[in-house]
């Protein structure tokens, strides 16, 4: 009998053994097991023993690219070995993304993964319940591996009331507004780009691609990418939510951004330079990005937020490896902004929260995934040569210029044409740069809720014209503000000056 019961024993244990081996060793499902790297052919040493398969929603920003379902059958394949899921990607172009997400908001769209950022109704949405708080998820094996990964100021300034409802993209932490443009047509017309240093020296370059260059759009403008990348204006939160202050200043004065003379000197300018033809007329309805507008060919210049290499990185989105270049016109700032400037958030209609955290997690862990995802399959979207990627013919069949919003883009490889030390230059990008005193402060709409979903249709009612100059601002700004005033403007303007006082109070 005893012996019988050593043999039993030692049997169990022998197959106990190899079934945790064949398990990948990681029950949890975190999809990294020691691994976070992901292996040189694509597998990861996480594996997803122990986990139901389901099948996870996201939706970001971008164009539908080409060869999207041959490199979703990629994704979908580690995803499966991984945390044994799958993943549908859901793209709307840029100039439809927040009308198309407050109806899936407003539906109670089932969805597991949301973009969103500052500028994209961060506050605003979450003051309608639509992202969950983060608060256990972070706690998890997932959630502490993103923790331990980002610089403590990214959740921490992308805090609301105390909590997260999104994981901010690990990225450069500060901000310089300015322009990118086209060398080749500047040679070929033999400009002077150096005399260039705010915007104020923009209109003689302008007026000479107009008149030499009747085909080519001198300026692409379109609400949020105008001449506000030039202001340094720190919205405390949301940038949807009236109330602003200067990054580069240290006034802790909350005020509408009317109430700045730079506001009413930029809404001019746009207007003089819409009038010249020097601006797209479309430019209030046009759903293109600025990246897309590029890969069109027929633009000269953009107003851009910058960052080192950021025309390097646009040039090998949009197909025009070393002919763009940028010029900084703005202070380096760092600001709540920054860190709350690209994240993804769960949707509070998810049936997978913890699912989806774990995808969140490969995206800022796995490299072959984040890469997988942001360029395509190596061998036909790109080639590689160690961390140096170069274009193939199939390049722009899948090219989502999205390495910004999705992880950790420190995993990124760099293109050829990119400087090889990218990454420490965006480590030395974030020393010096003044910082906002409202970094850490996010605003919570949740007292004025109903004031601001009033304000913000007034701001989709005017903003866009008055911004890409369409229209005279001494017409139609007093009537903006007439109108924003009847909608709560200064109950939320003192709402949002109370909370801040007391942040810095408390700081």
């Amino acid at each position: 009998m005893k012996k019988s019961m050593l043999s039993l024993f030692i049997l169990v244990l022998a197959m106990s053994m190899v079934l945790a081996a064949c398990g990948g060793g990681n029950s949890t499902g975190s999809g990294n097991g020691g691994n976070t790297q992901g292996s040189e052919d694509g597998t990861n040493g996480g594996g997803s023993s122990g986990l139901d398969f389901v099948e996870l929603a996201m939706v970001m920003p971008g164009n539908k690219q080409k060869d999207h379902d041959e490199v979703m059958g990629k994704i979908n394949e580690h995803l499966k070995e991984t945390i044994n899921a799958s993943l549908d990607l859901q793209l709307i172009e840029w100039g439809q993304w927040d009308e198309k997400v407050n109806l899936m908001i407003a539906s109670r769209e089932p969805m597991d993964i949301f973009f969103t950022a500052q500028w994209s109704n961060y506050s605003v949405n979450v003051s309608k319940g639509a992202f969950m708080d983060l608060g256990e998820l972070l706690q998890t094996d997932a959630g502490q591996e993103i923790v331990n990964s980002l610089d403590p100021a990214f959740l921490e300034g992308s805090k609301i009331n105390g909590k997260n409802y999104a994981v901010p993209t690990n990225k450069e932490l500060a901000f310089q507004g300015g322009i990118v443009y086209r060398t080749d047509i500047a040679e070929d017309l033999g400009l002077d780009m150096s005399t260039v240093q705010t915007v104020d020296d923009l209109e003689p370059i302008l007026k000479t691609v107009k008149e030499q260059m009747p085909e080519i759009i001198p300026l692409f403008v379109r609400e949020g990418d105008g001449m506000t990348h030039l202001a340094n204006y720190d919205f405390l939160g949301d940038g949807n939510v009236p109330g602003v202050i200067l990054k580069d200043q240290d006034d802790t004065t909350v005020k509408p951004q009317h109430e700045f003379d730079i506001y009413n000197k930029h809404l001019k300018l746009a207007r003089e330079f819409f009038l010249a033809g020097y601006i797209n007329q479309d430019a209030t309805t046009t759903t293109l990005s600025t990246q897309d507008a590029l890969k069109a060919g027929n633009v000269f210049m953009t107003f851009q937020p910058l960052k080192p290499g950021k025309d390097a990185e646009l040039a090998s989105a949009t197909g025009l490896t070393g002919k763009l270049k940028q010029i900084e016109m703005t202070e380096r700032t760092i600001a709540t902004s920054e860190t709350a400037g690209s994240m993804l958030a769960i949707s509070s209609t998810s049936e997978n929260p913890e699912r989806a955290m774990m995808f969140i997690n490969l995206l800022h862990t796995d490299k072959y995934l984040n890469n997988l995802l942001n360029f395509g399959i190596e061998g036909k979207h790109y080639s590689r040569d160690g961390e140096v990627i170069s274009p193939t013919e199939s390049t722009n069949d899948y090219n989502l210029g999205a390495a910004w919003m999705l992880g950790n883009q420190f995993l990124n490889y760099v293109w050829d044409s990119e400087d090889p030390q990218k990454w420490e230059e965006f480590k030395k990008f974030n020393e010096g740069a003044k910082v906002s005193p409202g970094l850490g402060f996010t605003f919570n709409s949740e007292p004025v809720k109903n004031e601001i979903a009033a304000l913000v249709n007034v701001k989709k009612e005017y903003n866009p014209a008055l911004e890409t100059g369409a229209v005279d601002p001494d017409e139609v700004l007093p009537r903006y503000i007439d109108k924003l005033k009847a909608s709560g403007l200064d109950k939320v303007i003192e709402e949002k000056q109370r909370q801040f006082d007391e942040f810095l109070a408390n700081k």
